[in-house]
């Protein structure tokens, strides 16, 4: 019996796409759902994942692309496009002579910097004719976890309602350790969706970070395994590599730099990581502002797969458990703001300011985020903090603030007197 389709977010931008451009390349990590959605708008599938195909469909690509693109309905899905990398430029031939839209859908969890082609490499970009999306895993709206009940389109526009959720600490430590992946959320054994992450990983560790052809790495699986769990232990940290690599060789010989950013470029390529650029600005003093990036995977659930997390284990370490919360709040908000075509920063100043994520929207106007697992003292602190920090952007420069936004662990979302919303993350969605 076949597992039912959860809608995700990505169907509305993957629909939008394919109504303006000519081919959509669709890329995100292993496991995310991209064939999945992918193949509810393709009107014929060409499957290069299995073995006993991929050859004959790689010689027809080679031998007559023309053909090969063009014998099939519209639009067309080439899963694992990476296979026949080459046939990019047939693509723009293709989607510029029939100049209609929604022609082409191209998958895949590498992109196309894993080839080790210098052909390749010089092709037209496909600027104008083919986009490129992300897809994410899951978020809690998706997964059904959060109730949906604020909007962030509706909190820039002015509307809130008092609302309240039911998720507790320990089904956030859940959430956290089982990630977004649609396998995990759709199995309603615990143990098994648990088990989902830790697959992810083992793969990861022992193939996926060796396989790419331009990141030529030695096969290490301990080495892999050392950089995840330094990665993971500094995860919603703007940690400078260097100390990374510390934590890599902190009782053994060294960690060369060029080998490490090798991992660090192959986790990025493979979708595994995505560090959340820092958000520059024009503010009205002379703070200097802190263009650190900071660290995260593209699930916490990797990050607690990599350190032998489990939910029960996340309470032995709050101070963990936080870093894992906020990274879990930096995927969904990332997933919501790429729905409303909006795009996500970190903000820090030499004064020690903070703003855990800040949501700059399409119009240009902002909002500023925090983070807190804590209760009202924290929530106090960080009310006090963004609004010190919203004083000091200049507005006339940078744009206005939408919102002031606390997100939290708790059960009611509501306004504080100051202005500034508190949110429980099982409220949240786009």
């Amino acid at each position: 019996m076949a597992k039912k389709y959860i809608k995700r977010l990505f169907d509305d931008t993957l629909e939008f796409s394919l109504k303006s451009k000519g081919a959509v390349v669709v890329e995100g990590p292993k496991w995310c759902g991209k064939s999945t959605t992918c193949k509810r708008y393709a009107k014929e599938i060409v499957d290069l994942m299995p073995l006993k195909t991929r050859d004959e469909l790689i010689l027809e690509a080679k031998l007559a692309p023309h053909i090969f693109l063009n014998s099939r309905s519209k639009p067309l899905l080439i899963d694992e496009w990476q296979h026949i990398y080459f046939i990019w430029d047939q693509i723009k031939v293709e989607v510029d002579e029939a100049s209609e839209f929604g022609q082409f859908i191209l998958t895949g969890s590498v992109t196309d910097r894993d080839i080790d082609d210098k052909e390749y490499e010089r092709s037209h970009t496909g600027n104008g004719r083919i986009i490129r999306k992300k897809m994410r895993t899951m978020s809690l709206f998706e997964s059904g976890e959060s109730n949906g009940s604020v909007s962030l389109t509706k909190l820039k526009n002015g509307e809130f309602h008092i609302s309240k959720c039911n998720l507790s600490m320990e089904d956030y430590a859940f959430l956290i350790c089982r990630g977004g992946w649609p396998i995990a959320i759709l199995n309603e054994d615990k143990e098994v969706s648990l088990a989902q992450a830790k697959d992810y990983y083992e793969v990861l560790v022992s193939d996926d970070i060796f396989s790419l052809k331009s990141i030529k790495l030695v096969k290490d699986e301990s080495r892999a395994r050392k950089v995840l769990r330094s990665y993971a232990r500094n995860v919603s940290i703007a940690a400078t590599t260097q100390t990374l690599i510390d934590d890599c060789t902190s009782n053994e010989s060294s960690f060369d730099k060029e080998t490490f950013y090798k991992y660090l470029n192959a986790l990025e390529y493979l979708h595994v990581i995505e560090e959340l650029p820092a958000w520059n600005p024009n503010v009205r003093s002379k703070t200097s502002i802190r263009t650190k990036e900071t660290r995260h995977f593209t699930d916490p659930s990797i990050g607690a797969a990599a350190l032998g997390l489990t939910p029960s284990s996340l309470f032995r370490n709050m101070d963990t458990f936080g870093l894992m919360f906020e990274s879990l709040v930096v995927r969904d908000i990332r997933v919501y703001a790429d729905s409303i075509n909006a795009r996500v920063y970190k903000y820090r100043d030499s004064k020690k300011r903070e703003a855990d994520i800040v949501i700059v929207f399409n119009d240009g106007s902002w909002a500023l985020v925090e983070v807190k697992l804590g209760g009202n003292e924290d929530i106090d602190n960080a009310a006090r903090k963004l609004l010190d920090i919203a004083n000091d952007i200049d507005v006339d420069k940078t744009g206005s603030c939408s919102f002031l936004m606390i997100v939290t662990k708790g059960q009611f979302a509501y306004k504080r007197e100051d202005g500034v919303y508190v949110v429980p993350l099982g409220c949240l969605r786009n």
